[in-house]
């Protein structure tokens, strides 16, 4: 069996294409995301209501961010200050984590983004948000800015299949954020798409047709998520009263791979795994061992001697 590893972007041996690759090769430096509370809400709680997506934690899966009451100064200046005790020649990228953050009118958006471009020692700027919270004005902005810094939007989609959105209350069909990404891919913006493997009711099918849409849009990079049930959500309580099936850990590494042959080889991968805070976390406790599942992501490529975009078709 070949062990040779293929897969040409990669610093670290991996058979895919890391966000730690792409940010050594595109800035000489290690770098981090410092994660921000700006104060926003979300539409999917304001408008669609029922409390937004059923698997969104309160922190508005910003459980890692700062402290909205401090100032987005005083939040970045600690968080960094915590992270380059770590990484002390590092740079840092202000990420705007929790809720939707552009999910107001245009001139807030100024008031709190333009700082961090415009006279901030932040090397970028990354920010989370929905599509429908993205208009042709907002996109405008978000394009100009990032031809001063590095900015990079982060959009979630979670799956492709609209009856799963429903049950999650998503707030939005896939068609609508197709056209959205059309938009700002037409605009230059550097795209990264959330998707969340084992859904409740989705197959394994289900999940690699998420993957393979993703590698149809071919964007900027993607965060691949195991659902994580987090107490006092609607989905913690949904399953509480009916349980449905959890993914094993052997399961969503084998989903993993065949993803990861199907995307583009040059869409970086921010994410193979996400965090979640251990007292909220109700299942899957797998994912707690976060070293772990990457290892076996890595050892399932290795011994299929397989790579990121093998089975690509754009």
């Amino acid at each position: 069996m070949n062990f040779m590893n293929p897969f040409p972007y990669s610093h670290d041996n991996k058979r895919y294409y890391t966000w730690n690759h792409y940010l050594k090769s595109t800035f000489d430096s290690k770098v981090f995301k410092v994660p921000l509370d700006a104060g926003f809400s979300c539409p999917n709680r304001d408008i669609h209501g029922y409390g937004g997506c059923t698997f969104c934690s309160i922190a508005g899966s910003g459980d890692y961010a700062g402290n909205r009451s401090d100032s987005l100064r005083q939040q970045y200046d600690e968080g960094f200050a915590r992270m380059a005790r770590k990484w002390p020649q590092a740079k840092g990228i202000a990420y705007f984590q929790a809720y939707t953050n552009t999910y107001a009118p245009l001139s807030r958006l100024k008031e709190i983004y333009d700082p961090f471009f415009d006279d901030h020692s932040a090397l970028g700027v990354a920010i989370a948000t929905r599509a429908d919270c993205l208009d042709e004005e907002i996109i405008e902005y978000l394009a100009e800015k990032s031809r001063i810094k590095p900015l990079f939007l982060e959009i979630g989609v979670q799956t492709i299949h609209d009856e799963t959105a429903r049950r999650l209350n998503r707030g939005e069909s896939i068609r609508d954020i197709e056209k959205k990404l059309t938009m700002l891919t037409s605009a230059g913006l550097k795209v990264v798409l959330h998707i969340i493997n084992g859904l409740p009711a989705e197959t394994e099918d289900m999940m690699v047709d998420t993957a393979r849409w993703v590698a149809k849009m071919a964007p900027f990079g993607i965060k691949i998520h195991m659902l994580h049930i987090i107490k006092d959500t609607v989905l913690a309580k949904q399953f509480e009263e009916e349980p449905f099936n959890i993914l094993t850990k052997e399961g969503y590494v084998n989903i993993v791979v065949q993803q990861l042959q199907l995307l583009p080889p040059t869409t970086v991968i921010q994410r193979l795994t996400g965090d979640a805070v251990r007292e909220d976390l109700v299942e899957p406790l797998w994912t707690l061992k976060k070293v772990s599942v990457l290892n076996d992501i890595d050892k399932a490529m290795a011994q299929l001697n397989t790579w990121q975009g093998q089975m690509y078709e754009g």
